[in-house]
């Protein structure tokens, strides 16, 4: 929110200086985000009036003017304007005055003419950036009067940052009421005079969308000029709160905006026919708007209609073929007030944002919309003449939340800010605030004004009170009292664990966008179910993330182009998918390795990151559940995986992520020609774990048994383990492998595998018999299910 300086302070009598009045802004919550000077005491710098105006005599593009300046004389000054011009009034820089920019006027003589004074342009009074010519003062300025006078300089452009709590103070108005609150001082806000009717000229109003617009206000004005020059104070303040004046007609419904915050639009009346209706937008509906645009609709959009037709995007912006124009004669002015939740976003959707769906997404007074048509009537028709008909109010009154009374304790009071504020300034400060106030027994009773969607429940009156006695009279203090320390649960791997594992493991943790490129996806093969964003941060950033992996694989690659030669990443964050029931949301822990396995030394070759190095640093998370047997793998299917090198990873019958080399393919496709390694997890299933319990050490021996033999290539030691656990049983204490050959001596598609199987009973020795039938167990089932042969 921009305001003039000047302008709120006609609004609120104020004895402070611009830095004490931009301070109690910030403290009370307003902050001041920048304060922009305009002009200064412009000493020297008067209204003047040019005579005469006539060619140079050695110059094309200069002018010699003859200019009164209040005196009853005349000055001669030379001007390169190009409207310079006999009848102009505009600012008269004289001879001994100083600029705003330093610069010193004095006599001078341009090619041969003496010139004593200058001429000047809004942007060498710093008032504005236009310098295509002089600034053009009305014909009414009083020649001779000091321009700073005529100007109310110096001023100040005052930016504030609100909070989405806070649309009351999107008006000058507003902030008004929070200083003459803040300061203690009353509020100089000018009553709205109503407008008698002239004409009975109206158009009727019909509402069809409940609860999206509960309020409509039209007034039909006949007969205007709207080629009318819009008064020169309104446009300055128009200038100095960042608008640019246009024409009359939109010069009033802006300052009208800005002056009480209630968006208005005009129609040139005689582009409508019969009623108008509000309505939500069906489906293939479209609408050509101010900016030229043409918007397709659906059920989401409210549009303003006549005959069913839309003119309109109700809260957004108006159509193009209703426009108001300088031929415009007859007008329909709108006033109304539409919920928060049927236009919030709806501009964003298109690609806009406009100052109407800027406070009707965070919510406008319900009792505004008649008092703003009031007000710009007035200035319509003091400015551009024209018959104001009657107001036409169309009503839903259930659909018109009334605001509630809320209670505030003295005791709560005290208890949140940790002070004492006295009685009498409480009641104060809520009275300052335009709350209708009630003392009770144990403290106060407030109804907010409408226009406060914000104060509901009784930390919200708390918080008024707070910032407006002063945030800095709050003492800061220790907090007192008992903590109760969280504890960990013991059932759960904790996050921070899986990090220091990985970190030790030489992985540098990362963190990336959690919204991708589309075509980064495609080529991934991960866009399925992938939820795009309506408004995205760049056309790069459109699509919010599948997989951790496509941003990690991205980090690598940029790092080993910046001659990071061996690079380990990892990341535990959200990734992102379209469910049957909506978009759901998963924690993912991924890592990727690419370059030498170990640090450049002096003890160990030189050797590429492979499969199993990659498999031991994702094996060592599932370590920290103390139950790493639960893990098993299996051949991966995934696209983006090379079939050879990879495997999922699952817990019991549920796959939780996969692990292996990128496919070749891919790298192609990443323009990247180094084996990269990746493992993604879903995080939930792999950090649970069971409480670790105490067992006594064993009392009875163990008995080693070894194994050899011959399997088809494609069994994987994944199934002869869970094979020979599922036949030998309990007695079975620990499987290992010790040796695989594959080569000469064997038959295509075979392998030979040596397994060491470690039996012991908790309850007694095991005989050689024993041992013996636990081997014939192992044998029978791993020729029966893996098609193994025992070798002699």
């Amino acid at each position: 929110m921009k305001f003039s300086e000047n302008w709120l302070r006609e609004l609120v009598p104020l004895n402070a200086t611009r830095d004490e009045l931009c301070h109690k802004l910030t403290m009370a919550g307003l902050e001041v985000e920048g304060v922009e000077a305009i002009g200064g005491p412009l000493d020297g710098i008067v209204v003047a009036e040019i005579v005469e105006c006539s060619a140079h005599p050695n110059a094309d593009k200069l002018r010699v003017c003859q200019v009164a300046t209040g005196t009853g004389e005349t000055v001669q000054i030379v001007c390169g304007a190009p409207n310079a011009r006999a009848g102009l009034k505009a600012p008269l820089a004289t001879v001994g005055a100083t600029m705003p920019n330093g610069m010193q006027i004095k006599k001078a003589a341009l090619r041969g003419v003496d010139s004593f004074g200058m001429l000047c342009s809004a942007k060498e009074l710093g008032i504005d950036a236009d310098a295509s010519g002089l600034l053009e003062l009305p014909g009414d300025a009083p020649v001779g009067t000091p321009l700073a006078n005529y100007l109310h300089l110096p001023d100040a452009a005052i930016e504030i940052k609100l909070t989405p709590n806070r649309p009351d103070c999107l008006s000058v108005q507003g902030v008004a009421r929070d200083v003459a609150a803040i300061f203690g001082v009353p509020a100089a806000v000018p009553a709205i005079a109503t407008i008698a009717a002239t004409t009975m000229h109206e158009r009727k109003v019909e509402l069809h969308a409940g609860a999206d617009c509960p309020r409509y206000c039209g007034r039909l004005i006949e007969g205007i000029d709207a080629s009318a020059q819009t008064p020169f104070w309104m446009a300055e303040r128009l200038r100095r709160s960042g608008l640019r004046p246009i024409s009359l007609l939109v010069d009033v419904t802006n300052y009208v905006l800005l002056e009480m915050g209630q968006p208005l639009h005009a129609f040139d009346n005689t582009t409508l026919t019969g009623t108008i209706g509000v309505r939500r937008a069906r489906a293939g509906e479209s609408l050509k708007l101010l900016d030229e645009s043409e918007v397709k609709l659906d059920s989401e959009f409210l549009v303003i209609t006549d005959v069913d037709k839309p003119v309109a995007l109700a809260g957004i912006m108006g159509g193009y073929e209703t426009r108001v124009t300088d031929a415009t004669r007859d007008v329909f002015l709108e006033a109304a007030h539409f919920a928060p939740t049927a236009i919030s976003g709806r501009a964003r959707k298109l690609g806009m944002h406009t100052d109407a769906s800027h406070r009707f997404e965070r919510g406008v007074d319900p009792e505004l919309p008649r008092l703003a048509l009031e007000r710009a009537t007035q200035l319509i028709v003091e400015f551009g003449g024209g018959k104001a008909g009657p107001i036409t109010e169309a009503m839903l009154p259930e659909f018109l939340a009334q605001p509630a009374a809320v209670s505030l304790r003295r005791a709560r009071l005290k208890r949140v800010l940790g002070i004492d504020v006295a009685d009498a300034d409480v009641a104060r400060i809520l009275t300052a605030l335009d709350m209708q106030v009630e003392t009770t027994a144990d403290g106060w009773r407030a109804i907010p004004p409408t226009r406060r969607f914000d104060i509901a429940i009784e930390e919200d009156l708390i918080e008024e009170v707070a910032r407006i006695h002063g945030y800095e009279k709050i003492p800061t203090t220790m907090p007192a009292g008992e903590i109760r320390v969280a504890e960990p649960s013991e059932m759960r791997v904790d996050e921070a664990a899986l990090r220091r594992q990985l970190a030790a493991r030489d992985y540098r943790e990362a963190v990336t966008y959690a919204f991708l490129d589309a075509d980064l996806l495609k080529r991934w093969q991960l866009d399925a179910g992938a939820i795009a964003l309506a408004n995205p941060l760049a056309a790069d950033l459109g699509t919010m993330r599948t997989s951790l992996l496509p941003g990690l694989v991205s980090a690598l690659i940029a790092n080993r182009r910046r001659q990071q030669e061996r690079v380990r990443l990892f990341e535990i964050g959200r990734v992102f998918k379209q469910g049957a029931d909506g978009p759901l949301e998963t924690v993912r822990v991924a890592g990727v390795a690419c370059g030498q396995a170990n640090e450049l030394q002096w003890a160990a070759d030189k050797r590429a990151v492979d499969f199993y190095d990659v498999k031991g640093d994702a094996e060592s998370l599932f370590a920290l559940t103390g139950d790493v047997r639960a893990f098993r793998t299996a051949a991966s299917a995934a696209n983006w995986l090379h079939p050879g090198r990879s495997a999922d990873f699952l817990r019991g019958d549920a796959v939780v992520g996969s692990l292996g080399a990128l496919h070749p393919r891919l790298l192609k496709a990443l323009d990247f020609d180094a084996d990269v390694y990746a493992f993604e997890f879903d995080l939930e299933p792999i950090v649970a774990r069971t409480v670790p319990r105490g067992a006594a050490v064993a009392r009875f021996p163990s008995v080693r048994r070894d194994l050899s033999f011959e399997l088809p290539e494609n069994v994987s030691y994944a199934a002869v383990e869970m094979a020979v656990r599922h036949a030998v049983g309990a007695v079975l204490h620990e499987i290992f492998v010790f040796d695989r050959y594959a080569g000469p001596n064997l038959a295509q598609g075979l392998k030979s595998v040596a397994i060491g199987l470690i039996l012991q009973d908790d309850s007694r020795t095991l005989t050689d018999a024993d041992a013996d039938e636990s081997v014939d167990l192992a044998v029978a089932v791993l020729q029966r299910d893996c098609q193994a042969r025992l070798r002699g």
